[in-house]
Formats: C-alpha cells, sequence, structure tokens
C-alpha cells in the first residue's frame, strides 16, 4: 500500500511513519515545518519514504501526490497543548478547517481519478469535550454536547467532513481519535507562547513532557494545574501508530470510526507522583502547588476501547512506567542541549 500523510513532520506521524514502513508499505510525507522548523527523522533516508517540504493546505501539490497513493492519511493540523487552545482560538478554526478542505479536495479527486481507496482521519479525544457518558463509547460524539474549545469543535468537523464526502462523492473513510499521545521527538511549537509554571518556563504546554521536565529541573513545590484529579489516558506513540495502522489495514473498519487508547485511567497527581519517585526516588517527599486551571482542561477524558479491541484486535499495552522510562531521558538530554 501506497500511502500520503500530510503533517509528516509532525508528533504522531513521527511514529505512523516508521509503523508503516516497518510493515511494508510506501509513505509520501508532505510538511512545510511550520511547527518546529526542519526537523531530522531516523526514516529520512528509508528508500520507501518520500518526504515532499509543502503546504498541506495546497490543493494542487496534495491532489498530484494523491493520484498515485492508495490512502491519505490527513494528519496536518495546528496543534499544541492546552494554552495553545486558548491564544489561537480563531486560528486554530480556520487554518485546520482550510488543511481539510484541501486535503478532502484532493482525496475526492483521487478517488475519482487515481486509484486513492480509503482517507484516514486522525481526529482527536477532544471532540468528547462535553461528553456526560463515561466510559465514552464511539458515537457519544453525536449525542454529546458539542465541544466548547474551538481545537475540539474543529476536530468534529472534521468528522463531518469524512461523513459528508462519503455521503456526496462515495469516498472511503476511516476516522481513528487518539487519547492523550505520550512519546519522545516533540518540541516548543514556533507560535507557543512563553507560559511560566512556577519558577520554570513549560516547555510543550503538555502535562508528561511539562511535567517531567519540571520536576529534571528542580523544582519543589511541583506546580500542577488545577485539583490534580483530572482524568486521562496516557497512550503511547508506538501504540497509537499501530492502531491507526490497523484502522488503515482493515476493511472492516471503512466508514467507521475507534478509540485508540489505554484502557488505564490516571490522575494528574498520579501522574506527578509517579514522575516524582522515578526521578527522586521514594525518599524524597512530594509536595504539590495547584495553580488555576485553564478553562478548557477537561475534568475526564474516559474512553470505551472495546470496539478497536472487538473489530480491529488492537490493545494500547505499552504501561505509563515503560513510556516514562523513554519519555524521562529524552527529556533530561533535551534540557543538556537547551532545547528545553
Amino acid at each position: 500500500m501506497k500511502v500520503l500523510v500530510t503533517g509528516a513532520a509532525g508528533f504522531i506521524a513521527g511514529y505512523l511513519v516508521p509503523e508503516l514502513l516497518r510493515h511494508q508499505h510506501q509513505v509520501v510525507g508532505v510538511d512545510n515545518f511550520s511547527k518546529y522548523g526542519p526537523v531530522k527523522r531516523s526514516y529520512d533516508g528509508d528508500p520507501g519514504y518520500q518526504l515532499v517540504e509543502g503546504d498541506a493546505k495546497n490543493v494542487d501539490l496534495l491532489s498530484e501526490l494523491a493520484l498515485s497513493c492508495d490512502q491519505v492519511v490527513a494528519g496536518a493540523a495546528m496543534i499544541g497543548g492546552i494554552s495553545y487552545f486558548h491564544e489561537f482560538a480563531y486560528d486554530l478554526l480556520a487554518e485546520n478547517e482550510r488543511i481539510l478542505a484541501a486535503t478532502f479536495d484532493a482525496a475526492i479527486n483521487a478517488c475519482r481519478h487515481g486509484r486513492l481507496k480509503r482517507i484516514a482521519v486522525i481526529s482527536s479525544s477532544m471532540v468528547f469535550e462535553s461528553a456526560t457518558v463515561f466510559p465514552t463509547p464511539e458515537g457519544a460524539e453525536l449525542t454529546s454536547p458539542p465541544p466548547v474549545s474551538t481545537y475540539g469543535f474543529q476536530k468534529l468537523a472534521s468528522e463531518y467532513f469524512a461523513r459528508g464526502a462519503w455521503q456526496q462523492y462515495q469516498l472511503p473513510y476511516t476516522i481513528m481519535r487518539p487519547f492523550n499521545c505520550v512519546g519522545i521527538g516533540e518540541r516548543r511549537a514556533l507560535r507557543d507562547s512563553q507560559i511560566m509554571s512556577g519558577n520554570v518556563k513549560l516547555a510543550m504546554s503538555h502535562v508528561v513532557p511539562d511535567l517531567v521536565q519540571k520536576v529534571v529541573k528542580g523544582q519543589d513545590p511541583l506546580h500542577i494545574l488545577g485539583d490534580g484529579s483530572q482524568v486521562r489516558h496516557y497512550t503511547y506513540g508506538g501504540d497509537l501508530a499501530q492502531g491507526i495502522r490497523l484502522c488503515m489495514e482493515s476493511e472492516a473498519a471503512v466508514n467507521d470510526d475507534f478509540n485508540l487508547s489505554t484502557a488505564q485511567s490516571t490522575t494528574v497527581a498520579e501522574l506527578a507522583a509517579v514522575i516524582w519517585r522515578k526521578v527522586h526516588g521514594s525518599n524524597h517527599q512530594l509536595r504539590l502547588v495547584h495553580d488555576p486551571p485553564f478553562e478548557h482542561d477537561v475534568a475526564r477524558r474516559i474512553p470505551d476501547v472495546q470496539k478497536a479491541r472487538r473489530v480491529l484486535g488492537f490493545e494500547a499495552r505499552t504501561t505509563l512506567d515503560e513510556m516514562l522510562d523513554e519519555v524521562i531521558p529524552w527529556v533530561r538530554s533535551e534540557i543538556e542541549a537547551g532545547r528545553i
């Protein structure tokens, strides 16, 4: 299978592209490096990979590339941490809609005139921002109140793009919703704001790497947002990449949607305690300072993962301990190199 991946230099794509290559798929990546600037990847020289520097809003470029591909992964998006949602509330909505429209226009054209069989849409757990049923199953995005943040609303719109393109143009789709991706390789977004958390400047506005860098830098007491009771499902990037690949390969996933997540719930306070123990050991007592939370700091984000297990045979098996054993040394090396 030959796959066009938009946003190929992004965080999740950093796990997805090598996953596809390992399973003998060819990959054409498109990215304009607008988020992090130019990045190097271990697979850049892989004979099955072609990287095209270009804008995912360029319909002509995407159309040309998609004609020879079997699937398109709609992964490009303006995205950042929770502070990003607030500072760029309009830009997130407007820019991501432009990217989506271009991607779907290209995919529709390639489906009609090329060999394209499907578009794979990387949505987000934020479509369930206002969910009231937990664990939250697929389909709840249609019955829950709409997301409050423009980012969550736009991600929900991406799913309507998929359903609309199928309804009008018979473009097959699969929708995938990652939950709290954790891994290495993420950088500070070029447009990200400078936000202090106590005496430490946040690096990515994502809770895992930012808590790690605060603990590694010796912040004590440790600052967290809110009371620490927020529930998340921290899912390893490699597991998410496997889930996305299985969605793309499975005929049973056509015109369907899947939550891709670990089944393990973890509160922010529990996460902080695990990171603290791994960095300082059990003899150094953890003290917390509770900073005011952001408006869109959702209290509970708890997915139902049974459908992905039943239809795809997918389970995210990497534990939080295992993720942190990879992330903590990486954050240390980034601090030592002066990048965080």
